[in-house]
């Protein structure tokens, strides 16, 4: 994955003279390399997935309800600080689409300087269901008439429709693009096999491919980003855009990170917590036993103690050594990052200068203390695998099965047979 920094981007784009150039447009230009004083150091631009779009490892993400002004004061932060992409998410902020385009007219923002990603949404619980062709195209001119924009740089579906079929999906998106309503698509808490199958469908329908994929990490839940989705990107080009509870913001306090950590059960398989659907949180009964639940929630309350340790080490808060450990993670395209005023947004992205410090003994020692780190499952042999099918049926059956010792021992080779003629003779 590509990259450079904000300080080459200034060369590539820098013009002739900043002065004459402010004094010539009263525009917004809103490009990081349109602003020197004010780029973040440790920002850099990466293509998505193998796309040839490039983003900031950093975006906005605009999923909590604000006050206008707020909101305003933070979007032309991020700008003026060389974030340029911006996320919206309907279900979690039903106003952001129509409050982002009252901020880009207001100010005068160049569009081509921006990129902007939104949602759309398959939910049993509202009216809006399926990702049909119907609803799909629907949904993205709705948000192009909120926004007052011509186009949406980047459409993530979110989530799968089991009764859709793939190729009205894949279909509807290469059409939207088409047509110029949309630039590039992406998933939402797809899992990779999803993305494997839409890939394959675009390519035998000769259909846009799917740009990204966007899910939740955090130093609790790491699987599917670290284990599948590298292996997604060499493959078919299909980048990384990650998020977690602490990162976004959805209105958590300090004293809420622990009950957040202890609620996600990241020992889970893509284990997510969703702020907007209640019936994940009904798996937890799956988990009922009252004295495991117990010893979990003190082991992750000594891990946040020793990573509050850790943090105080490197002079920073936890929400900040969470969102430095998170980029120190290559395979990521783009982090999103959220606050509820500008103060906390600045803190959030002063984590940019925390990784250079997250050498490889903080990060051992980051290691030592989660206990986490995903591994492959180790490979089974045929010849166990079908020992094991055996032993299954035969259990059903109430009879025993030989051991895989006693059936290699019945095997007869040269040596067994020699030694029986000898005996025999």
């Amino acid at each position: 994955m590509d990259d450079f920094s904000t300080n080459s981007a200034l060369h590539l784009f820098q013009p002739a003279s900043w002065e004459n150039m402010a004094r010539q447009s009263p525009v917004y230009m809103g490009n990081h390399a349109s602003i020197p004083s004010s780029v973040t150091p440790g920002l850099h631009y990466k293509s998505m997935g193998k796309s040839g779009l490039r983003v900031p490892n950093i975006g906005l993400s605009l999923w909590t309800m604000l006050n206008e002004d707020v909101a305003e004061d933070l979007v032309m932060t991020a700008l003026e600080s060389g974030i340029n992409l911006i996320d919206l998410s309907k279900a979690h902020n039903a106003q952001g689409e129509a409050e982002l385009g009252r901020i880009l007219k207001k100010r005068n923002v160049k569009r081509s300087s921006i990129i902007i990603t939104t949602k759309i949404y398959w939910s049993t619980k509202c009216e809006e269901r399926g990702q049909s062709r119907k609803h799909i195209i629907r949904s993205v001119k709705e948000s192009l008439g909120r926004l007052q924009l011509e186009y949406i740089d980047l459409v993530l579906v979110h989530k799968t429709d089991p009764v859709c079929p793939m190729e009205e999906l894949v279909r509807t998106m290469n059409g939207l693009i088409n047509e110029g309503f949309v630039m590039y698509w992406g998933t939402a808490r797809w899992t990779p096999t999803e993305i494997m199958d839409a890939y394959s469908k675009c390519r035998t329908f000769n259909c846009w491919t799917p740009i990204v994929e966007q899910t939740e990490y955090h130093m609790f839940c790491r699987e599917k980003t670290e284990l599948y989705m590298p292996e997604v990107y060499h493959k078919i080009g299909v980048g990384t855009m990650v998020w977690s509870a602490l990162s976004t913001d959805m209105g958590l306090n300090r004293e809420g990170v622990a009950e957040i950590f202890a609620k996600s059960r990241f020992n889970r398989k893509y284990s997510t917590f969703s702020w907007w659907e209640e019936e994940l949180v009904a798996n937890n009964e799956l988990e009922n036993n009252e004295s495991t639940v117990a010893e979990e929630s003190l082991s992750f309350k000594d891990k946040l103690k020793a990573l509050s340790d850790i943090a105080n080490a490197l002079n920073c808060s936890i929400r900040q050594l969470s969102v430095a450990w998170c980029l120190k993670n290559e395979n990521i395209n783009c982090l999103l990052l959220g606050a509820t005023s500008v103060e906390q947004f600045k803190e959030n992205i002063h984590a940019l200068q925390i990784v250079p410090q997250l050498t490889p003994a903080v990060i051992l020692d980051i290691e030592k203390i989660l206990a986490n780190k995903p591994q492959r499952p180790p490979m089974v042999s045929t010849l166990t695998m079908r020992n094991q099918q055996i032993a299954r049926l035969d259990a059903a059956d109430g009879t025993e099965t030989p051991k895989e010792d006693d059936v290699e021992a019945n095997v007869s080779t040269p040596e067994k047979d020699e030694v029986v003629r000898g005996a025999i003779q």
